[in-house]
């Protein structure tokens, strides 16, 4: 039996407790309650969310839990005293600590992120890391398990972050009989920039927005900061700086995620080979383009590939 406190706050969002469903439908694939589920709060009692109706929970104790999951809202509320002793707690009592979305900032706030990598959702992503500069964020993510805590992004992903976790308890084919069940994939192919503004980069001048055109125009050419530079109609040390300020990326960086994006789409319509994506994006090899993909979707392209012909 998987004990898991699910603990939520005033003006949390019930999207998150799409993770507790999917821990239910464990239940349900394997015919018997592997995984028990209690809502918990800093008082216990009825706690609203911020749909405006509300859960009965109990309060923190000292009962052992095997999975602390904190749940998530859809702004940044103050993190009280006993909610940073609770999770401080559970990372010393429990088996993992997870945080979906925003319930990555009571980790943050409580230190179990310093020295880790860690995702939130990307609308938040960057103020987490000017937050915290401790925390290795990495916004593009799904989701992160770095040793005992576990991070992912929006509140949908936590079912994503459920999946990894049923999946290590209970092995892949009860993991998939689960997705199935919640008519969602297994894994999910690709990052948060399928559904961010990440690659839009969205710049506060013309200038820079015309080097970012200009290199999603010419991802096959070797892309300098002089090239991008001479495009925006700067010096490369001004363009640099002003790149970095405004996209909060460095020119490299921002052309490596264009790069990858432009790989990626390729690769879900499987008309070309490895080779040839990675020569029109780019890269100009398989090898250097499977660690741009590591980094920026902790997925090797060949996944990307095969996902997207299990889902077609």
């Amino acid at each position: 039996m998987h004990r898991i406190g699910f603990v939520v706050f005033p003006k949390f969002q019930l999207m998150g407790f799409a993770a507790v469903t999917a821990f239910e439908m464990a239940n349900v694939a394997l015919g018997e309650p592997v995984y028990e589920i209690e809502l918990l709060s800093e008082r216990g009692g009825e706690v609203k969310s911020s749909a405006g109706f509300g859960v009965l929970t109990k309060p923190f104790d000292g009962t052992p839990y095997d999975t602390v999951m904190f749940g998530a809202g859809t702004t940044i509320e103050p993190i009280t005293p006993g909610l940073i002793d609770f999770a401080r707690h559970a990372l010393q009592t429990t088996r993992r600590v997870a945080a979906p979305c925003t319930g990555a900032f009571v980790l943050a706030e409580s230190g179990l992120l310093d020295g880790r990598r860690a995702t939130t959702h990307w609308a938040f992503a960057r103020q987490l890391q000017e937050r915290f500069p401790a925390v290795k964020v990495e916004e593009d993510r799904i989701f992160i398990v770095d040793g005992s805590v576990w991070t992912s992004a929006g509140m949908t992903a936590s079912i994503d972050l459920a999946l990894a976790m049923i999946e290590k308890d209970h092995g892949q084919g009860v993991a998939r009989s689960v997705a199935r069940k919640l008519v969602v994939y297994h894994r999910r192919a690709g990052g948060q920039s399928q559904f961010s503004a990440l690659l839009e980069l969205d710049p506060k001048s013309d200038r820079i927005q015309r080097s970012i055109d200009y290199a999603k125009a010419n991802l096959r050419s070797v892309l300098s900061v002089e090239k991008l530079a001479d495009a925006a109609g700067l010096s490369a040390r001004q363009f640099s700086r002003a790149f970095r300020a405004e996209t909060g990326q460095s020119p490299a960086k921002a052309v490596e995620n264009l790069r990858v994006e432009a790989a990626r789409l390729m690769m879900e319509q499987g008309r070309h080979s490895m080779d040839v994506i990675a020569e029109e994006t780019g890269f100009a090899d398989r090898d250097r383009m499977r660690r741009a993909f590591l980094r920026a979707l902790g997925q090797p392209p060949q996944t990307i590939r095969r996902n997207a012909r299990e889902s077609a």
